[in-house]
C-alpha cells in the first residue's frame, strides 16, 4: 500500500470511528430517555461499527508495513483479518439485539417511546447513508476489502435504522389512537434489526474469509493486465498470466515471448519495462514476476537462411 494510499484509508477509518462514536453516543442517550427498544438496538449497531472500524485502522496500519523476511510478499493479509473481526462484531452484536427484543416482547410493552426518539433515527439515516457511499467508493477506488466491508457495515446501519423508524413511529401512532398493541411495534423492530445485523454479518463473514485464501483473478479481470503487456514495445506475445489476490493488492505471474534472436540484456529490459508499467498503471499491482520465452512462431529462426526472421520483432521496433 503506497502512502498516499494509506493516507487515505486511514482518513476514511477515522471518520467511521468518530462518526459512529457520536452516533451511537446519540442514539443510546435518547433511546434510554425515550425509551425505544428499536433506537437502544441501533445505537449498539453503531458502537459496534465503532470497534469495526478501530479492527478496520489496524489492518491498514499492519498492511501499510513493508515486506520482511517473514511476509516477503507484504502484510497486505491484515486487511482481511480486520475485515473477519468486523464480520464476527456483527454477528454477536445481532445475537444480543435479538435477545434483548425477544425479552421486551415475553414481558410486554406497556408504553409507547417519546417522539423525540424520530429526531435521532432520521439524523442517523442521514450520516450513515453518507458514511456508506464515501467508503465504499474510496473502498473500491483503493481496492481495499476492509474498507468496502466497513462501508457494508455502514448500510446494514441505515437498513437498522429504517425498521427502528418504523418500530418507533408505528408504536407512537399506537399511543396517539389509543391502540397499546401497536406499542409491540418498537421491540419487534428491534428483533427486525438483529436479523438484518445477522444476515449482514453472515455474508460479510464469508466474502472476507473468500479473501484470506490467495486466488486467481477471472479472465475478464485479468484483461485490462494482458491487454497493458501486449502493448509494451518488445513483446511479441502473452503466453500467460497469473494474477491472485494477496489480501487487497494482487499480484502478477506472467509469462512473455520476445524476440528469440534478442541479447539477455534486452529481454530483461523487455521485463523490466513489463513489472514496471503494470505497478504503474495498475495502483492494486503490488508486484510482478516475468518470465521471458523466446518466440516460438514455428521455429522459423532455426534456419539461418530464412530472410523473414529478421521481420520478428524486437526491442527496437
Amino acid at each position: 500500500m503506497n502512502e498516499e494510499r494509506f493516507e487515505k484509508a486511514e482518513f476514511a477509518a477515522w471518520v467511521g470511528i468518530i462518526g459512529n462514536l457520536a452516533l451511537a453516543l446519540l442514539k443510546g442517550v435518547i433511546g434510554f430517555m425515550a425509551q425505544s427498544k428499536a433506537l437502544l438496538a441501533d445505537s449498539a449497531h453503531s458502537a459496534s461499527d465503532v470497534a469495526g472500524s478501530i479492527a478496520v485502522l489496524i489492518g491498514l496500519r499492519a498492511a501499510a508495513k513493508p515486506p520482511d523476511a517473514d511476509h516477503p510478499y507484504g502484510h497486505g493479509k491484515a486487511e482481511s483479518i480486520a475485515s473477519i473481526v468486523v464480520s464476527v462484531l456483527l454477528l454477536v452484536v445481532g445475537v444480543e439485539i435479538g435477545i434483548s427484543a425477544v425479552k421486551s416482547i415475553w414481558r410486554g410493552v406497556e408504553t409507547a417511546p417519546r417522539a423525540y426518539a424520530l429526531i435521532a433515527v432520521v439524523i442517523s439515516l442521514i450520516v450513515k447513508e453518507a458514511m456508506f457511499q464515501y467508503k465504499y467508493r474510496l473502498g473500491k477506488r483503493l481496492k481495499s476489502q476492509a474498507l468496502i466491508t466497513n462501508a457494508w457495515e455502514h448500510r446494514s446501519d441505515v437498513y437498522s435504522s429504517i425498521a427502528a423508524l418504523a418500530g418507533i413511529f408505528g408504536a407512537i401512532l399506537g399511543d396517539y389512537l389509543g391502540i397499546p398493541l401497536l406499542y409491540y411495534m418498537d421491540p419487534i423492530a428491534g428483533l427486525f434489526v438483529s436479523v438484518l445485523v445477522l444476515k449482514m454479518g453472515y455474508k460479510l463473514v464469508k466474502e472476507a474469509i473468500h479473501t484470506t485464501m490467495d486466488h486467481v483473478l477471472h479472465k475478464e479481470d485479468a484483461a485490462d493486465l494482458i491487454a497493458a503487456v501486449q502493448n509494451i514495445k518488445g513483446v511479441i506475445t502473452v503466453d500467460d498470466l497469473r494474477a491472485r489476490e494477496h489480501g487487497h493488492y494482487v499480484i502478477v505471474d506472467i509469462k512473455i515471448s520476445v524476440n528469440p534472436r534478442i541479447s539477455v540484456y534486452e529481454g530483461h529490459e523487455i521485463a523490466k519495462s513489463v513489472k514496471q508499467q503494470l505497478m504503474k498503471r495498475f495502483q492494486h499491482v503490488s508486484d510482478v514476476f516475468v518470465h521471458v520465452n523466446p518466440y516460438d512462431g514455428g521455429y522459423p529462426y532455426k534456419s539461418n537462411a530464412d530472410s523473414e526472421l529478421l521481420d520478428v520483432p524486437s526491442i527496437f521496433h
